[in-house]
């Protein structure tokens, strides 16, 4: 049985565990390993947003740098509060740069604005390690801060978030981006991230977290190499032991990729989504909470047969 938990996001909760329920994705970035660039614009980004809220996403995830592997990450976010902060991105995709507080702030907020404003009911989540981009999006209109980093890269993101008592996603991450290629293989990759999720989530909830707000998401694919993503998956169950609910992402993840024999190319993104569909079913079965995923109606579908399977289970 998938274990149940009211999910607090401040307001309002939300119900996991009875049914499997999915985020979409929205890439306000010109660099993002799937869609990167395709909805750079307000309008766009906007449009995509209302057309997977159609399609049965329940939350929608908005974020305005990319994580994605060899992207540059700040360092240091709380120093860059001015304009000659680095606020692009390089013309080589292994080598993209850090994203200023500023032109991450100016890619999210009007998207988290437009979307509340034509539809206030939407749960929207914000993608971002920086704390001051949490706590602007969060005053914007973001219920759920999103956080890659496990929120560690920001000194301030702990307290910021839980100041907010917003809803929380933790998400594992071995080292970072520009550093996945060089990492040694772990000896046992789900023991490794079970001691390393539970550990965070104890510290946030020392910090002041609430439990009934963090949500833990292993972090398939981040500083996870290939086939290393593979036992995550089956021993999935595992995680239970942490007790929080728990999210995943592997939606058109090289690994998958590499699995079906696709080359690395932007065009072999679209062809993964067989691939994606296999690994959300087989975690569903495995109790994953909530879908991360840019395939919404998709995933949807794959989603309700595998909590029928649950049900019956």
């Amino acid at each position: 049985m998938r274990p149940t938990f009211q999910w607090s996001l401040g307001a309002r909760s939300l119900e996991l565990g009875k049914r499997t329920l999915i985020m979409g994705v929205v890439n306000v970035t010109p660099d993002s390993f799937s869609d990167g660039g395709r909805f750079l614009d307000t309008e766009k980004a906007v449009e995509h947003a209302l057309r997977l809220i159609n399609e049965g996403a329940d939350i929608i995830d908005v974020g305005g740098e990319s994580t994605r592997p060899g992207a540059r990450v700040d360092p240091n976010p709380q120093a860059r509060l001015d304009n000659n902060s680095v606020d692009s991105v390089s013309k080589t995709p292994a080598r993209a740069a850090a994203v200023s507080v500023e032109v991450e702030l100016d890619r999210v907020l009007p998207v988290i604005t437009a979307i509340k404003t034509i539809n206030p009911n939407v749960v929207i989540s914000v993608d971002t390690y920086k704390a001051i981009v949490a706590r602007s999006a969060v005053n914007a209109g973001a219920e759920i801060v999103n956080d890659v980093s496990g929120l560690r890269w920001d000194p301030e993101m702990l307290r910021t978030v839980a100041d907010l008592a917003c809803g929380v996603v933790a998400m594992h991450m071995r080292g970072r981006p520009e550093e996945w290629r060089s990492l040694p293989a772990p000896e046992d990759v789900v023991s490794l991230v079970k001691q390393e999720m539970n550990e965070c989530a104890k510290r946030a909830v020392r910090t002041g977290v609430k439990r009934e707000s963090l949500v833990l998401d292993p972090g398939f694919g981040f500083g996870k190499n290939f086939e290393q993503n593979y036992p995550l998956i089956a021993r999935f169950d595992e995680f239970h032991s942490i007790g929080f609910p728990l999210l995943v992402g592997t939606s058109r993840k090289s690994f998958i990729g590499r699995t079906l024999r696709k080359n690395e190319k932007d065009a072999a993104m679209h062809e993964r989504l067989y691939g994606t569909l296999a690994s959300e079913t087989a975690l569903v079965l495995r109790g994953a909470h909530i879908l991360r995923t840019h395939d919404v109606k998709p995933s949807v579908e794959a989603a309700r047969i595998a909590d029928a399977v649950l049900a019956a289970g």
